[in-house]
């Protein structure tokens, strides 16, 4: 019998699986947006404008790897760059008018397909499910923050 932990490190494995498999089936219309592209641009969405420094920590990445990614949404007008009037070294990223139609009509699409996976699901249980998963991103969070 498998423990807890193994079973949810197995369905963690699938689940980012049908992640990716989701992510591809999503990313039609004009713009293909790579998965980090997506995720940049979720983070300026819900959490307003960032610093390319707390971009790279947020995502555990290195802070070329960040630019280069940026640079890849300036040059399709999905994202700019604006001096940090604050300190005016920094960059401060935010999407573009642009940027955010096309993240709203992908973000539409793959709410569709998950309302349709989960259809025959009582909104309690959606509920529920939405709760732990937030409890969960949490936890890892707290864990890879004390590691930092």
């Amino acid at each position: 019998m498998d423990t807890a932990n193994e079973q949810i490190e197995q369905q963690m494995t699938v689940l980012l699986r049908r992640v990716q498999r989701i992510h591809l089936s999503t990313t039609e219309g004009d713009v293909n947006l790579e998965r980090s592209a997506y995720g940049i641009m979720c983070k300026l969405a819900d959490e307003g404008p960032q610093r390319l420094g707390a971009l790279a920590t947020a995502f555990g990445l290195d802070p070329s790897t960040i630019t280069r990614q940026v640079q890849a949404l300036e040059e399709m007008h999905l994202a700019q760059r604006t001096t940090d009037v604050t300190d005016r070294r920094a960059s401060i990223l935010d999407l573009t008018e642009n940027g955010r139609t096309v993240l709203d009509a992908t973000r539409e699409r793959r709410r569709a397909r998950l309302q349709a996976a989960l259809s025959d699901w009582p909104e309690s249980d959606l509920a529920e499910f939405g709760r732990l998963l937030k409890e969960f991103n949490t936890s890892l969070d707290m864990m890879l923050v004390s590691q930092s």
